[in-house]
């Protein structure tokens, strides 16, 4: 390997490095919940984007819809001052719940999906 490409190497590892620092990917991954997603959920983990921390799409089993979920726990992609999922689309906009209210974001992507699953007795 030339001494050009270890040099590009070197800057691009020093970039993603900073990334993970600002970020705090480290501490995110202690501190995000566990989702146990219901089963016949298709889950496509994809790149983060303009400072989310992750992001993924759901769709059901031979369903063509799907669901962008993203967590953003700096404010940069919106305003919500805690860290939040994103949830697009939802009733023809978006829908925001804090990080830790599992239960909300999962009622919210089942509404997306088209309400299949949703307790309707909920008020």
């Amino acid at each position: 390997m030339s001494t050009t490409a270890n040099l590009v190497n070197f800057d691009e590892s020093s970039k993603i490095y900073e990334v993970e620092r600002i970020q705090e990917y480290n501490k995110w991954s202690k501190e995000i919940p566990f989702i146990h997603f219901p089963s016949d959920y298709e889950i496509k983990i994809i790149p983060p984007f303009a400072g989310a921390i992750i992001r993924f799409r759901v769709k059901r089993n031979l369903s063509p819809n799907e669901v962008s979920i993203y967590l953003d726990c700096y404010d940069r992609l919106g305003i919500f001052d805690e860290p939040y999922w994103e949830i697009y689309p939802y009733q023809g906009d978006t829908y925001r719940c804090k990080m830790n209210n599992i239960e909300e974001l999962l009622n919210a992507i089942e509404v997306s999906l088209g309400n299949k699953r949703y307790i309707l007795t909920k008020t």
